[in-house]
């Protein structure tokens, strides 16, 4: 759960040093836990990003979004302090901290002065190491949860994001609702959040950045403050290895709403194959989020069937998918599909052109540097070059691997990523598209 306490007085402080700039240092705090860390003295402020190994694959099936609602649970009171004064406390100190639950990591912010960091890494390691996961804060909490979840069964977008995942992923945790199902939050208790978090809040696969006017002594001492306590290792449960399944078929659910909302994809690349570059970079070309997109450019600009529509690379630790989306009147939906399932044919068969590429490869480089214009955005950034395991030097080399992509790579590949076949699922009341193939 995010916590925005005084947003407004942080948001002049903020600004980093350019990235051309920055100096990453690895250090390891007195208890031996490792970090990335930037100091940078112009702002009086301290931005952590941490992540730890275990989201929502290691939620029970039968209780899924146990992850998800201990993520809203850590700042309801730790320690001896109950859910009102924990949050007093960061208010009266201007602290920001947010958790949440992804499918693999469970992941966590800190903000604050600089003057106030003793007590904001102090409150985090009460929220890791002792959440008190009350009785009444739990129902209310529940409550919350429960009233999103009742939404979510009549949200077109949620729907098709759902079934997609559920259909490529039979039987399999990434097929789960990470966020949980009314039936299962009913039955998540604090103690299956307490043994969540005695197993997958622990030193090891543990990644840490710190951003801010803080030295390498001063950040180990608080890198313990916060985690300290915890265990040395984990206890997860482990996830098999799964390819996306259902490549061909296409599911409608109908549902009275007046768009269609549909969800596409397939197979993707893995952030460690050799031809990851090549596809991120035709990804982009393809539908990666631009105004210049060819998906973008066809079915918003050409024909107006769609306010917006992208696809994008999505890697997990147990695989990798190319997955994307778009929503469009009802009785436009076919022809929408039909242009996105042409062009992804199209790209797979021709591949980019080489000005095309060119643009790809300049738009990506100079982009990147947006994501690196606050301490905020630079510890987040920080933190998932360490979960992907790209290295401290990944930002000095990270243009030269898209340069290095070549026209020949991209043709390939783009062969490779879009050759495989589309697993759709549409919901909403499409005029002319129906269910097409079976379950696996």
């Amino acid at each position: 759960m995010i916590r925005p306490i005084f947003a407004a007085a942080f948001g002049l402080l903020t600004l980093a040093a350019p990235a051309s700039a920055m100096t990453i240092e690895p250090i390891v705090s007195p208890s031996g836990i490792k970090a990335w860390l930037v100091t940078e003295h112009t702002v009086p402020l301290v931005a952590l990003s941490y992540s730890f190994h275990g989201g929502s694959t290691q939620d029970d099936p039968d209780k899924a979004g146990t992850a998800h609602f201990t993520a809203d649970m850590l700042d309801e009171g730790a320690g001896d302090l109950d859910g009102k004064t924990f949050h007093e406390r960061l208010e009266r100190h201007a602290i920001e901290l947010s958790f949440s639950a992804s499918r693999d990591y469970f992941r966590g912010s800190l903000r604050t002065l600089n003057e106030n960091r003793d007590e904001a890494f102090d409150l985090l390691g009460l929220a890791l190491s002792q959440p008190q996961f009350a009785a009444d804060a739990v129902e209310r909490v529940r409550s919350q949860e429960l009233a999103d979840r009742q939404r979510e069964l009549v949200n077109p977008n949620s729907l098709a994001s759902k079934a997609w995942w559920s259909a490529a992923f039979p039987g399999h945790p990434y097929g789960r609702e990470s966020n949980g199902t009314p039936d299962t939050m009913q039955r998540i208790t604090a103690d299956d959040m307490r043994a969540y978090v005695k197993r997958a809040f622990a030193r090891n696969e543990l990644t840490i950045t710190i951003v801010g006017d803080v030295d390498a002594e001063a950040a180990g001492k608080l890198i313990d403050r916060a985690f300290g306590a915890l265990p040395a290792h984990n206890d997860l449960k482990p996830v098999p290895k799964a390819t996306p399944r259902g490549l061909g078929r296409r599911i409608v659910i109908n549902l009275d709403v007046p768009q269609a909302v549909v969800t596409f994809g397939g197979v993707g690349i893995g952030r460690h194959d050799p031809d990851f570059y090549a596809a991120y970079v035709v990804n982009h070309i393809l539908g990666g989020g631009s105004f210049t997109s060819r998906l973008y450019q066809e079915v918003r600009e050409k024909r107006g069937l769609a306010y917006g529509v992208s696809e994008q690379l999505v890697w997990l630790r147990a695989t990798a998918v190319m997955i994307g989306g778009t929503a469009t009147a009802a009785d436009r939906t076919g022809d929408a599909l039909k242009i996105v399932e042409q062009q992804i044919k199209r790209m797979a068969e021709q591949g980019p052109t080489a000005a095309e590429l060119a643009a790809a490869k300049s738009y990506l480089k100079g982009a990147y540097a947006l994501t690196l214009d606050t301490s905020t955005k630079i510890a987040a950034q920080l933190n998932e070059v360490q979960v992907d395991d790209l290295g401290i030097d990944y930002m000095q080399r990270r243009g030269a691997l898209i340069d290095a992509v070549t026209i020949e790579d991209a043709k390939r590949v783009a062969k490779r990523l879009y050759g495989g076949g589309m697993l759709v699922t549409v919901v909403g009341k499409p005029k002319g598209v129906t269910s097409i193939g079976a379950p696996e």
